[in-house]
């Protein structure tokens, strides 16, 4: 497998379309530009829908990669190493705030075990059947998995693609459920942009002090210089220092783009995928939205790279797809505007052509009797 073959698979949402879609908003009553972020969402989901009016998002999802990363080992993270499958099954009871959102929101929830390092009968046999292996290994002194296993989760990742845009959904809100995989994350970003450990290792959403942040910085320090030498590779920087979930996830965003539905990122480890995603296929970052600036340093770096400009901004570190299903009411107003906001009618333009016509007559007069009054 080339990842880079995505680049041939990949186009960008229809240009044409878009600026229909432009046009039509010109004649809605409300003025261009008043509605603000909320036009140009409106006008890219009609040129990814390839549809003038937009429709309705209807169909919306979460995705949640699921694993667990060997550095977690180290204490670089605020959860045991190894526990990620706790986050699942409370996810699955409806005990985190991302279960809790998508309860009100009335979206559901999909987990895609591909690394977790559990017995399988702690989960259901939906979320685990689909595992690529048990753990990752750790980055700082081990491949995280073999190129063969990389490729294998990749192929998952296109996968489950296929089976959520085949099924009728029609937006990914897509996040991760890992321990250790903000080190993972932060390795590849700053691999890839080709930056210092220190300048992106943040506090992950669970939150660490300082001294596990020392931890953490020397882990993506050691993981860095093993990344390097395979940069030209993404399959193989994958396997070097990324992990099961985070190669799915790459192969759902690019096989996302190569189906034309829409996804919207979470935090630092999505935006990891995204970035490696971006190196295979420039026009894949195109059907992708940044639903929140998480605070970490890593993620910041990665969608400025990608051009992604996030949805919000309120501090929201819990990471787990969270702030990414918080951005999914914005898209969904950006698409109900678009879609049902009514247009001017030609009686009113031709009103207001009339009323431009006797204020600038009026003007006009004034200025023509002005000097004979003088």
């Amino acid at each position: 497998m080339n990842l880079d073959d995505f680049s041939d698979l990949i186009e960008r949402p229809d240009g044409g379309v878009r600026r229909d879609a432009e046009e039509r908003r010109e004649r809605f009553i409300v003025p261009p530009g008043a509605l603000g972020r909320l036009d140009e969402l409106g006008e890219w989901l009609s040129a990814a829908q390839q549809a003038v009016p937009v429709r309705a998002i209807e169909q919306a999802r979460v995705v949640l990669f699921a694993g667990d990363h060997g550095v977690a080992q180290l204490d670089v993270s605020g959860r045991a190493a190894g526990t990620a499958h706790e986050l699942v099954r409370a996810t699955l009871d409806g005990a985190t705030p991302l279960a809790v959102l998508a309860r009100r929101f009335s979206v559901p929830v999909r987990i895609v075990d591909a690394g977790l390092d559990c017995e399988p009968g702690l989960l259901p046999e939906a979320v685990v059947r689909t595992r690529v292996r048990r753990g990752s290994g750790r980055i700082d002194v081990e491949d995280a998995m073999t190129v063969e296993e990389a490729e294998q989760a990749v192929r998952l990742g296109m996968a489950i693609a296929d089976e959520e845009a085949d099924s009728g959904t029609d937006l990914v809100v897509l996040g991760d459920l890992s321990v250790g995989g903000t080190t993972a994350a932060a390795t590849l970003i700053a691999a890839l942009c080709g930056t210092d450990a220190s300048v992106v290792t943040g506090r992950g959403g669970a939150g660490i002090d300082d001294l596990a942040w020392m931890r953490k910085c020397a882990a993506v320090r050691d993981a860095l210089r093993r990344a390097r030498p395979v940069l030209g590779d993404q399959l193989e920087l994958l396997a070097k220092v990324g992990g099961a979930d985070l190669a799915a996830m790459t192969g759902f965003l690019l096989q996302c783009a190569v189906r034309r539905l829409p996804v919207i990122l979470d935090g630092v480890v999505s935006a990891a995928c995204a970035l490696v995603g971006q190196r295979a296929a420039f026009r894949a970052p195109d059907w992708w939205l940044a639903g929140q600036l998480s605070g970490e340093p890593a993620q910041a770096k990665a969608l400025d790279r990608m051009a992604l400009n996030p949805l919000l901004d309120h501090g929201v570190v819990v990471g787990e797809g969270s702030g990414a299903l918080l951005a999914l009411p914005f898209v969904q107003a950006a698409a109900a505007l678009a879609a049902e906001l009514p247009e001017r009618t030609p009686a009113a333009d031709e009103d207001d052509a009339k009323d431009d016509e006797e204020t600038s007559g009026g003007e006009t007069a004034d200025e023509v009797a002005s000097p004979a009054g003088e």
